[in-house]
């Protein structure tokens, strides 16, 4: 096998099983559908987002994350607006957006910076791809289309506001936009012009807050789990962290789907919430609207990207590029304290790795927003612990705990409870969007997407 892809949306991963059926690695695999995803799932990402990219090299058996995340700006910053989204039903959730929610991204420069660290094919040959999505068009899948539906009056001032099924999605200004990255680089971005017209969009981002931007490197966190290591991002964010922490209770988890199994996840994740309250991410660590791809290459490579612009983006569209700008600001659970200008924004995203024997075993990630914590680790648990595919771990039923109400997926049951609980008429997105790859114990691969929002795997055979 060359390897395998698992990303939101079938074309996002075909770009990436493209580039390994070319010989790419991981690396590139994943860079080019990152870029391809800008496109296929706009509402999600772009190059006015962040994110993070967990790499994995198989030659030195390191595991690095690139944080890629947004900064806040240095300018000062209007009031956001606040829309309402509705998921199912009575479920909604209340999104800010505005240019007072706009921090300045860093999507671009973190993939510039993983292919210059790690990749192998060309910088054009990676972008290309995308460059032809965003000026053709792509057929929008039913997943796609709900996202079109609830985020439509946050998507007013793109092409996707309320595109339905069936229709073809194109944006040519963002197709220029990355016609200048695939001849300049990320500099196309963070200097000249767009970064001119950016900065005159929101005012709050100067155009010196962009040229100052940099990609962070970091140690992931880690911890042991049912003889594998689990890996994951590390503070500032606190996702990785958190479920770290939740694993590391869910040794037993019981009986799969049983009363007795729900229960005892929920209490794990109001531990979670306990935990990050009180603000201990940081010594836990010590102690043991996203989107994502996973990528693992026939020589055992391993990349994980995690890419948000924010709960579907902030509305603000900078004229003629395409670029639809992240709404992270009007995260208030991300933002502890008045962040300083230049300051990295902490993030609940966690591209994440579990090893056995020093190999990738499990590749995933989610999106979700503070669901996709919860999403990563059940499939974690449904795959070391009850011995699921990663297709069937992934479509498994979810619970997600949040504000004393447990929210569960059919035919989910926990028993007598002390959380008012929600049950939900079917699967959703609501309980995140997981794309994981897996090496099974005779060291074939396998790759699923989410069934929640569309999401496709591809193992690649060689030729």
């Amino acid at each position: 096998m060359r390897g395998a892809i698992a990303a939101g949306h079938p074309v996002t991963a075909a770009v990436g099983a493209e580039v390994l059926e070319r010989g790419g690695n991981a690396v590139d695999a994943c860079v080019a559908a990152g870029f391809a995803s800008w496109v296929t799932e706009s509402p999600l990402t772009g190059p006015g987002g962040g994110g993070f990219m967990l790499v994995h090299t198989a030659g030195d058996r390191r595991t690095r994350v690139l944080d890629f995340f947004a900064t806040a700006p240095s300018g000062r910053r209007e009031a956001p607006e606040e829309v309402t989204i509705v998921f199912e039903g009575s479920q909604t959730q209340l999104f800010r957006v505005g240019t007072g929610t706009c921090a300045v991204p860093g999507a671009t420069a973190g993939l510039e910076a993983a292919h210059r660290a790690h990749g192998t094919l060309p910088w054009t040959d990676l972008v290309t791809p995308a460059v032809a999505l965003a000026h053709d068009g792509v057929v929008v899948n039913d997943g796609q289309a709900f996202l079109h539906s609830i985020l439509a009056p946050v998507l007013a001032d793109t092409p996707a506001a309320g595109l339905p099924e069936g229709t073809r999605l194109a944006w040519p200004d963002l197709g220029r936009t990355l016609e200048r990255i695939a001849a300049r680089g990320a500099a196309a971005v963070y200097t000249g012009e767009l970064a001119r017209a950016l900065a005159a969009r929101v005012p709050a981002i100067r155009v010196a807050d962009l040229e100052r931007y940099r990609v962070i490197r970091r140690r992931p966190v880690s911890v042991p789990y049912r003889g594998a290591e689990f890996l994951s991002n590390p503070p500032p964010s606190s996702g990785g962290v958190l479920i770290a922490y939740g694993l590391r209770q869910l040794e037993r988890p019981g009986r799969l789907g049983s009363p007795a199994a729900v229960a005892r996840l929920a209490r794990v994740m109001e531990a979670q919430t306990r935990a990050r309250a009180r603000r201990l991410t940081r010594r836990l660590a010590e102690s043991g609207g996203t989107t994502h791809i996973s990528v693992v290459d026939a020589a055992g490579n391993a990349a994980s990207l995690s890419t948000s612009t924010g709960g579907g983006g902030s509305g603000v569209v900078v004229p003629g590029t395409g670029i639809h700008l992240n709404n992270m600001l009007g995260e208030l659970d991300l933002l502890v304290g008045d962040p300083r200008p230049g300051e990295r924004l902490t993030s609940m995203m966690a591209p994440s790795l579990v090893l056995e024997d020093g190999r990738p075993r499990l590749v995933l990630g989610s999106a979700g927003s503070n669901r996709l914590r919860g999403a990563i680790m059940q499939v974690v648990v449904n795959v070391l612990a009850h011995r699921l595919g990663v297709a069937q771990a992934i479509a498994a039923p979810r619970a997600h705990l949040e504000d004393d109400v447990l929210h569960l997926e059919p035919p989910l049951d926990p028993g007598r409870v002390r959380w008012e609980v929600a049950r939900w008429q079917g699967l959703n997105l609501f309980f995140g969007g997981v794309s994981a790859v897996e090496r099974r114990a005779d060291g074939t691969l396998a790759a699923a997407g989410d069934p929640r929002r569309g999401g496709a795997g591809l193992v690649v055979e060689p030729a």
